[in-house]
């Protein structure tokens, strides 16, 4: 268009000619450009993560209230309640933060948590799971059947339940990917199906104790009495983050795009470290304290793999896709039927893990496991931990976050002294909520035009 205005106003100056063939014209070359033209030249884009991280904190400061103000709230909502959470029972009774009282909430959240993983997954693709207590019930009633009754190897028994739970979520997922039948009622009708087949497998004995020294026993029982142990997995956990904003940053230099400078991944770093070593000094105090649950350690190995599975590798990448757009996932050449029948069985395989350590809390395999609560809790854990209900958003850590800030309630109201009736209300309350944000957040992201 520049050259159009550019000819038109050298013609009108001068006498008509005959017009030059397009080869002519590419031979003389590109006309000097006007002023107009040089005022129009365009601008280079800057990454605006550059200016803000060139005006130091006070960039820092504008771009966290411009996300905030777009809708884009992370994991803010949660830690803010977790720490309001704190200080409310801490206030009320001065044993909340204690090494056993911590312990407490971070074995009980494992087995819950660990089928939480399995939901974020599932709610990323924007579809539900109510088949996870009645998975988790068989699972624990196929290793109380074959290792208990039957005398397996505790070893293979473990292996066959969670071989179980990844067939019954497959089917899952095979009737919901191929058959089309909706997710809902798919895990509905396992949820009403498993239940009765849980039933059938632990026939008239009804409950299955757990042995002792069993592997499921430990999943709960043990800890790690040397003190070294609680500050190891906190310095491993350390390097692991700080390792992981290094190769970030080397990729990021590497394909010449913004990267985070040193003094942020070491201020990143060692707000993760203080977390780390104060949760090991209290999991260490001398008062009462018990040492590393066993159960903390396997749920962070399966938080750090899932995480890996989704951040990482192309199947995690191919999952949000799906839950953002199937129909787009699909033109882009995606298989939407494998990643959907792949996640539903994901999700039965942990559901079937999480149940050996319910089974281990409660202290063996029982007709009634899994059931109660036990769906409420995991589809709260994952949703007030940050995923969304709408699909396409969130994390693996929403497992982690939700089902301690779940875990902390109770145990709190348990120390007050609170009737089980008033911690189902508040609990519901706190899903509610994060219902409500997780709402009103994406509508602001679709009003600011980051949906």
């Amino acid at each position: 268009m520049l050259d159009d205005v550019g000819t038109s106003c050298a013609t009108t100056n001068a006498t008509p000619e005959t017009p030059e063939t397009p080869e002519t014209a590419e031979d003389r070359g590109p006309a000097a450009p006007s002023g107009a033209e040089q005022s129009a030249a365009p601008v280079p884009a800057v990454d605006p993560r550059l200016l803000v991280r060139e005006e130091g904190l006070k960039g820092y400061w504008t771009e966290f209230t411009r996300k905030v103000r777009g809708g884009e709230l992370g994991s803010l909502p949660v830690l803010v309640g977790l720490i309001v959470i704190a200080i409310v029972f801490q206030s009320q009774n001065g044993n909340f933060l204690s090494a056993g009282s911590v312990a407490n909430i971070a074995v009980y959240s494992s087995g819950l948590g660990i089928m939480a993983v399995g939901i974020v997954f599932v709610l990323i693709l924007g579809e539900i799971d109510l088949s996870v207590g009645s998975v988790a019930g068989v699972g624990a009633a196929v290793w109380a059947v074959l290792s208990v009754s039957n005398g397996l190897g505790d070893w293979l028994a473990v292996l066959a339940a969670l071989l179980v739970g990844l067939a019954l979520g497959l089917l899952h997922g095979f009737f919901f990917a191929k058959v089309g039948v909706p997710a809902f009622v798919v895990t509905l009708a396992g949820f009403l199906g498993w239940s009765g087949l849980q039933i059938w497998l632990m026939g008239k004995e009804g409950t299955i104790n757990t042995p002792s020294g069993s592997f499921v026993e430990n999943l709960t029982g043990y800890y790690f009495e040397d003190k070294a142990a609680a500050y190891g997995l906190a310095l491993v956990a350390v390097l692991l983050y700080a390792g992981s904003l290094l190769l970030d940053v080397r990729r990021r230099r590497a394909a010449g795009l913004p990267y985070r400078p040193a003094s942020e991944v070491a201020l990143r770093a060692g707000a993760v470290a203080v977390l780390c070593f104060a949760v090991a000094y209290v999991l260490n105090e001398p008062a009462g304290a018990r040492g590393l649950p066993l159960a903390l350690v396997l749920f962070l190995a399966v938080l750090l793999a899932a995480d890996f599975v989704a951040r990482r590798t192309s199947f995690g990448r191919k999952v949000f896709a799906v839950g953002g757009s199937a129909e787009a996932a699909r033109r882009a050449g995606i298989n939407v039927d494998r990643i959907r029948i792949t996640v539903f069985g994901l999700s039965g395989l942990l559901a079937a893990f999480g149940g050996l350590f319910v089974a281990s809390l409660s202290g063996g395999a029982s007709k009634s496991l899994g059931g109660g609560n036990t769906l409420m809790l995991v589809i709260a854990a994952a949703v007030i931990g940050g995923t969304s209900l709408f699909g396409g958003r969130g994390k693996v850590w929403s497992a982690l976050l939700g089902m301690i800030v779940i875990q902390s309630i109770q145990q709190g109201l348990n120390m007050l002294g609170m009737a089980s009736e008033i911690q189902y209300m508040i609990t519901g309350a706190v899903l509610l909520v994060a219902v409500v944000i997780d709402s009103v957040s994406r509508r602001t992201q679709k009003d600011a035009g980051r949906a």
